[in-house]
Formats: C-alpha cells, sequence, structure tokens
C-alpha cells in the first residue's frame, strides 16, 4: 500500500503549489512525464525529483537552481516537484521546508542567453 506525500509541484509556466501526491514510482513517473532522477542540490534533505532525459527530451525549461550566492547550479526542465529525502526513500516536505522552497522556486522562469550566459528569469502566469 503506498502512502501520499507532501510535496511542492514545479510545472512549467505555473506558479508553484504544494500537493500530496502517491508515493509510488508509477505515480511519480506520471508527474514528470518518463524515468524520475533525484537531484539534491540543497544542504538539507530535500530533492528535486524531474524526468532523467527532461534536457534532451524536448521539456520545457522550467526553473533554475541556484547556490546561497545566487549563482545558477542548474536549470531544470519539464514537469518536477520537492520532496524529503531518507536515503534512498522519498518523504513528505516539512512545513517549514514547504515555507523555504515555495518562496524560491515560486515563479516560474524563462532560459534565456544574457551577456553570453544562461539565466533563468522569473515571469508571471497569467490565470488559468
Amino acid at each position: 500500500m503506498n502512502q501520499k506525500i507532501k510535496v511542492i509541484l514545479l510545472e512549467p509556466g505555473k506558479l508553484a503549489r504544494t500537493a500530496e501526491i502517491d508515493s509510488s514510482l508509477e505515480a511519480m513517473q506520471r508527474i514528470v512525464g518518463g524515468y524520475i532522477e533525484s537531484y539534491s542540490p540543497f544542504d538539507d534533505s530535500v530533492c528535486i525529483i524531474c524526468n532523467e532525459e527532461g534536457k534532451i527530451n524536448g521539456m520545457e525549461p522550467n526553473r533554475s537552481v541556484k547556490d546561497e550566492k545566487g549563482d545558477l547550479l542548474d536549470f531544470i526542465f519539464g514537469p518536477d516537484f520537492l520532496c524529503g529525502c531518507k536515503g534512498e526513500d522519498f518523504d513528505s516536505l516539512s512545513d517549514e521546508q514547504v515555507a523555504r522552497y515555495l518562496k524560491m522556486f515560486q515563479a516560474p522562469e524563462r532560459l534565456v542567453r544574457y551577456n553570453g550566459e544562461l539565466v533563468g528569469l522569473p515571469f508571471n502566469p497569467k490565470a488559468d
């Protein structure tokens, strides 16, 4: 029996939002549109679950991932989500993590080349 976990959904062109999702591999693969990859760029036990081929299979740019100085570490493509990570297990985010990462990833971004470098420019999507 699969449990539900609290995550932050990050979809291209949409504001970040919290959701409860099924913790099964199949459910996670449906969300990201293919095989999952776990990316852990943060100091705490939070990871980004994305499509492992999102950068090469034509998925839309989604969000930039920056270090504490604001320097670009990576750019994620396609739909993905943030969740808690405990070893190889995925878990719910704490309320504190939800607040911190919703603020960090709230607005979707466009990937643009500016002065010879790739940067993510946040934008406010139109209401549905």
